[in-house]
């Protein structure tokens, strides 16, 4: 997914109850559920 160290994570969207984010990560359009990226360590 492009989810490494020292890469730029920006929050596009988040739905009106935080579930689901949109984020930009080298390009792509992720989506996540609030459970799923609380995996992610933001440094």
């Amino acid at each position: 997914m492009g989810v490494t160290n020292g890469v730029e994570v920006l929050v596009r969207k988040a739905a009106p109850l935080g579930d689901p984010i949109e984020v930009n990560i080298r390009g792509y359009e992720l989506t996540f559920r609030k459970a799923e990226a609380e995996n992610i360590l933001v440094k």
